[in-house]
């Protein structure tokens, strides 16, 4: 059981300035992305590993609990202190410690922003890969916890693809390190075991990242439709022909126009949908891929094939993309988001049972997701002030999850479990699964004390002995 939470030992061991606790305050770090929320009794903000290490041993001392936390971009409530104690921020760890480029890696701490990682190389022709559609503001501690993905991730993999090793605390205030600038190391993979966890095995405290050239050249494609099935058919149509674009973007008609009147991207109005197709790589082999894509979306019905004439307009489209949850903001107060993964040759029946379930529930959904890779976004439009909509929306939101498996998918591809997906884990996975995912979780936190309460179903989750009197979620 957490005890009452007394700012005062961590103040004299972090400063007056480093550590949050009045409760104006303390709501800023209630919630994430997603709709759940509960308050730390506390936040604090080390600046180096030691002191994350001497956060630890004090909040072990003082019988709490803690989790990390990063930009709380994430959509799976996966930061959310279900049970209270001490929130751990890395916002002032975001310093880039080295740059290797002969050896195309990079050294950061866990509070630097994904983008900013790309631009401190880009001038000299390199990049990193995953790009969450957060990026301006994400963290790379938070995108080793999600295994972060993003639109390029159909060709060039999530975030653990492109993580070379990390500098880990564990909740007993053991810091080790995993994998490193060494390629293939012996031994156990507890770079990939850690990256992915939702910050409930270890806390991140650096990462060496894997860097990559930029490509010789990039051209993007915005194809329309007059229908969500012909564009989704679209998707099997190009990866029947053997392309593999770098990313595959679609978006139906509902959300389209919010992102258009939002941004001014140069989206039809009057389409149903549209897909953002991108290829990259040698010239010739670039220039061959497009004229493959212009067929495989003409034999689908596609009415307008637009190749943006330089990147000007590319980076407009692509704003249009990365910016689309604002541009939902504008239209209702509130949107609840999933994450769903169906095989491609499913997108097209998803689509039409999401839309399903929203005339169900009485909500209207909009959808926009990585269709390469059949990662579906169905985003839930509701009004929480309106009784029982929350609530409906949350059924949906579980319905189409479920619906996700049953087609041979999964509960998430990217936005993580968190507290959102615990119960649905159940219908994932066995018992015995389920039981031996907590015994990794005993294994590197057997006092429950990091992160706990996430994951695994109620009745399963062993942070359920620390939930407070009262709490209720």
């Amino acid at each position: 059981m957490s005890l009452p939470v007394s700012a005062s030992s961590f103040k004299q061991l972090l400063g007056d300035r480093a550590v949050l606790d009045r409760a104006e305050d303390l709501t800023l770090y209630e919630y994430d992305g997603g709709v759940d929320k509960h308050k730390p009794d506390l936040v604090v903000f080390p600046r180096t590993r030691e002191q994350v290490k001497a956060v630890v041993d004090l909040a072990r001392k003082e019988n709490l609990q803690f989790v990390g936390r990063g930009a709380g971009t994430g959509l799976s409530g996966g930061v959310i202190p279900r049970y209270g104690g001490v929130m751990v921020s890395f916002a002032r760890m975001n310093q880039i410690e080295e740059i290797d480029l002969p050896n195309e890696r990079m050294q950061v701490q866990p509070g630097v922003v994904n983008l900013d990682v790309t631009l401190a190389v880009q001038r000299d022709g390199y990049f990193f890969a995953p790009d969450p559609s957060s990026q301006r503001a994400c963290t790379i501690g938070g995108n080793v916890a999600e295994n972060a993905g993003g639109p390029h991730t159909l060709a060039y993999g999530v975030t653990t693809n492109h993580v070379l090793g990390l500098h880990v605390l564990m909740p007993d205030g053991t810091s080790f390190e995993t994998g490193g600038p060494e390629q293939d190391l012996p031994g156990y993979d507890l770079t990939g075991i850690i990256t992915g966890s939702e910050g409930t095995m270890a806390l991140v405290t650096g990462a060496t990242l894997r860097l990559m050239r930029q490509p010789e050249l990039v051209k993007t494609v915005l194809a329309i439709y007059n229908t969500t099935e012909d564009a989704a058919n679209t998707v099997s149509e190009i990866t029947a022909r053997a392309i593999t674009p770098v990313a595959v973007e679609m978006l139906d008609g509902e959300m389209l126009r919010m992102v258009e009147e939002a941004t001014h991207a140069g989206y039809p109005l009057d389409a149903q949908a549209v897909l953002l197709i991108e290829m990259e790589g040698l010239t010739e082999a670039v220039e061959e891929q497009v004229e493959q894509v212009r067929l495989a979306c003409e034999a689908c019905h596609c009415r307008e094939f637009r190749i943006a004439k330089d990147a000007t307009e590319r980076d407009l489209l692509w704003k249009g993309r990365k910016n689309a949850f604002g541009a939902v903001g504008r239209m209702s107060p509130f949107y609840y988001v999933q994450d769903g993964v169906v095989p491609r040759t499913k997108i097209t029946e998803t689509l039409l049972e999401i839309y399903r379930i929203g005339e169900k529930y009485g909500l209207k959904i909009s959808n926009i997701f990585h269709a390469g890779d059949g990662n579906m976004h169905p985003i839930i439009l509701f009004d929480a002030r309106i009784p029982g909509q929350l609530r409906a929306a949350q059924l949906a939101g579980d319905e189409i999850l479920a619906y996700c498996i049953s087609v041979g998918g999964s509960i998430t591809g990217e936005h993580g479990v968190g507290m959102e997906k615990m119960e649905l884990m159940a219908q994932q996975f066995s018992d015995d699964t389920l039981e031996m995912i907590k015994d990794f979780k005993n294994l590197f936190d057997p006092e429950c004390r990091l992160n706990p309460g996430k994951l695994l179903p109620l009745g399963k989750c062993c942070g359920e002995i620390h939930q407070k009197p009262g709490t209720t979620f």
